[in-house]
């Protein structure tokens, strides 16, 4: 049976179907995690909720047609034994989870019976394409060091929105890019609380390294669940003027040792940085964005 997708309460029924069928799925390019990480980001359309298209069996979600964040792209998932429903989910998708007509679909690499599918109603491969790195999490084999002076933390016990805020803003070197120093808006707390107050949340993997002035300098978002074997790792940034001293490196590890004792058995990375595989992840999976002609 098809229905759509309903957002109201935003962590209401659906907002769970929808994740433990990701976490029953277990895919590398749209882990629960990543569904999790959606539904609180600020950057997040909610009108395209609703358009969200979730197949069930037996009162149960199967498959989906989803987007992440922005309307014009989409991600056709479905369990193995439903795999038949693909083509009825890009026929959907390409019409409901379009943005100003614009549309393209994540493909696997190697997935030649969706590719065939896609050629057939008009899509193309693109050179965009999505790389993922797994780490398989070895406790015994997770070794990090700290400069002197610095040290780990995480939201559970150093809960500040604000170092929060400040280690994304020039991680991600919007104040290197000119866009200046980065400002607490103090009307921007509930979008910023939300992702940290929301169901299934675990501050203690939210992993800081704080420098001996007080300030987060690194930082490691990870997303994990009791019922998954696998974790995903988002956000990692580090301030650029503490970069080369292996502070991401002590911030990642640090947060996958916490998801192993928790008996997490691998991490997954949508990158294909040398960083991480600088650490240990590895290579694991592409992904390229079909669009239509």
């Amino acid at each position: 049976m098809f229905r759509n997708y309903n957002p109201d309460p935003l962590f209401g029924d659906d907002y769970y179907a929808l994740r433990n069928f990701l976490i029953k799925l277990d895919s590398h390019n749209y882990h629960f995690g990543r569904w999790d990480w959606m539904i609180t980001h600020s950057y997040l359309d909610k009108n395209g909720l609703p358009q969200i298209g979730l197949w069930e069996a037996n009162g149960e979600v199967v498959a989906a047609a989803t987007y992440d964040c922005r309307l014009g792209i989409a991600f056709l998932l479905t369990l193995e034994n439903y795999r038949h429903l693909k083509k009825e989910m890009l026929l959907y998708a390409k019409g409901a989870l379009a943005k100003d007509g614009k549309f393209k679909t994540l493909i696997l690499d190697g997935d030649m019976e969706m590719h065939e599918i896609a050629e057939n109603y008009g899509f193309y491969p693109t050179q965009d394409k999505e790389q993922d790195a797994v780490y398989p999490i070895d406790l015994a084999k997770i070794h990090y060091t700290l400069p002197e002076g610095f040290k780990i933390t995480s939201m559970a016990e150093t809960y500040d929105l604000y170092k929060y805020g400040q280690v994304l803003w020039k991680g991600f070197n919007h104040e290197a890019n000119g866009e200046g120093p980065f400002v607490f808006k103090r009307e921007k707390l509930p979008e910023w609380e939300i992702s940290f107050k929301r169901p299934n949340v675990n501050l203690e993997i939210k992993i800081a390294v704080v420098a001996p002035n007080g300030d987060f300098v690194s930082y490691c978002g990870m997303w994990h669940d009791a019922a998954s074997q696998s974790v995903l790792v988002e956000p990692v940034a580090t301030d650029p003027a503490y970069r080369k001293m292996g502070l991401g490196r002590a911030a990642v590890l640090e947060a996958v040792r916490r998801c192993g004792k928790l008996g997490a058995k691998r991490a997954f990375v949508g990158s294909s940085q040398q960083f991480y595989y600088n650490i240990g992840f590895k290579p694991y999976a592409n992904s390229t964005w079909w669009e239509q002609k």
